[in-house]
């Protein structure tokens, strides 16, 4: 038979995913695949409950008409500009497609994509699977910082997007106004798109805060800035994802978006307006129930004397495990949750570096989760 499509070829599963799989063979704490633990908001269950006067057939294809004013009403306070529901949104099937949408809008086969290393595993496949070929530029530990000379060679390299993760998975940075600044004049300068994974939005740590580069003098008509419900209302599984870009930009993405899914699920949009409609204080409890998670998973880390940075938006933490000799931090992670009973990342899926001392843990769990698998982990010494 004719061989099938060459661009997955360098493609493997998800390592994210499959290190869920081996933490549940061996009965591991499942720190690796970051989903929070609980259920979402009461509200927004008790809107779910009403199954009887929910839609059970297509909305419109680009989002529900009462989702999409809620959201707008929503991140045009938070973004600090107005945004039209009926011409600047896009719903979609979690951030995941709204990521792939966007890159389908933007790139044509042979473009060039900047991506920063350490990314999110989709940004290079998103990039492929349009016909893109990814540019990385390396965030270097432990402050995860970029070099503006090597930014800028990526942009003259003919590049016609960059993906900014922001705050950053795996890392936690949070990248700072000076920072978006110079990513921002580099894009008005060699005429590029930027697209925003802004998931983690409202898990920003004081002092730091999360800014929007849409925000930023001349972005918001090349900027396409993709999130997601599932993080910030706990309801990874429900799929509910979004853009928000100028309507020129905006229109295109709809017809990818259409062809891609058709749309996201009615019922779960209709429920979900009920958290768009939260008050401020919601976010505000969220980020401090997020707040005490990281103090209490970083002191107990620090305890055992265990090295890691210091996640400063998101919840996870990239752990440095050199003293232990693995040469494969994969290897090292399947033996962690067979050995010690806790499931991790390695980092070298994160990385277009050569790195393989560093993995990733999540604290979006309930406290005595964390406590149980900092319990284990104070025992890694012994059985690594």
């Amino acid at each position: 038979m004719k061989p099938l499509s060459a661009r997955t070829a360098g493609f493997t599963d998800s390592v994210i995913r499959r290190m869920t799989r081996i933490s549940q063979k061996y009965g591991a704490i499942n720190l690796s695949q970051g989903f929070p633990d609980g259920n979402p908001p009461a509200g927004i269950l008790a809107a779910l409950a009403k199954a009887d006067s929910l839609p059970h057939q297509y909305s419109v294809t680009w989002g529900a008409q009462n989702f999409r004013e809620a959201l707008a009403r929503k991140q045009s306070r938070y973004m600090g500009f107005d945004i039209d529901p009926d011409t600047e949104i896009v719903v979609t099937c979690g951030s995941t497609e709204a990521m792939m949408a966007a890159m389908m809008t933007v790139c044509n086969p042979g473009d060039r994509v900047i991506v920063f290393s350490p990314f999110y595993e989709n940004y290079g496949a998103d990039a492929i699977l349009s016909g893109a070929t990814p540019v990385y530029v390396p965030l270097r530990p432990p402050e995860f910082a970029f070099d503006a000379g090597e930014l800028e060679d990526a942009f003259k390299s003919g590049a016609k997007a960059i993906i900014l993760c922001n705050p950053s998975n795996p890392s936690g940075k949070v990248f700072t106004r000076d920072e978006l600044a110079a990513i921002a004049e580099l894009a008005v300068r060699y005429d590029a798109y930027v697209v925003t994974d802004e998931v983690y939005e409202h898990i920003v740590y004081a002092p730091r805060r999360h800014i929007y580069i849409a925000s930023l003098p001349g972005m918001r008509e090349r900027t396409l800035s993709c999130s997601s419900l599932s993080k910030t209302y706990a309801m990874t599984g429900w799929r509910l994802g979004y853009i928000i870009a100028p309507p020129e930009i905006t229109d295109t993405a709809r017809k990818v978006h259409d062809f891609l899914t058709v749309g996201a699920a009615a019922p779960l949009q209709e429920a979900a307006v009920t958290g768009l409609n939260f008050p401020d204080d919601y976010y505000d409890e969220l980020l401090a129930g997020y707040a005490e998670k990281r103090d209490l998973f970083l002191r107990g880390l620090d305890n055992i004397g265990l090295r890691h940075n210091i996640p400063e938006g998101a919840y996870y933490v990239m752990l440095d495990i050199s003293e232990f000799g693995y040469e494969s931090d994969l290897r090292f992670c399947e033996k962690l949750a067979e050995k010690a009973g806790v499931g991790a990342v390695p980092g070298s899926s994160f990385f277009r570096e050569d790195v393989n001392h560093l993995i990733r843990l999540h604290f979006a769990k309930d406290d005595a989760v964390l406590k149980a698998a900092l319990d284990r982990l104070s025992g890694i010494r012994a059985v690594m």
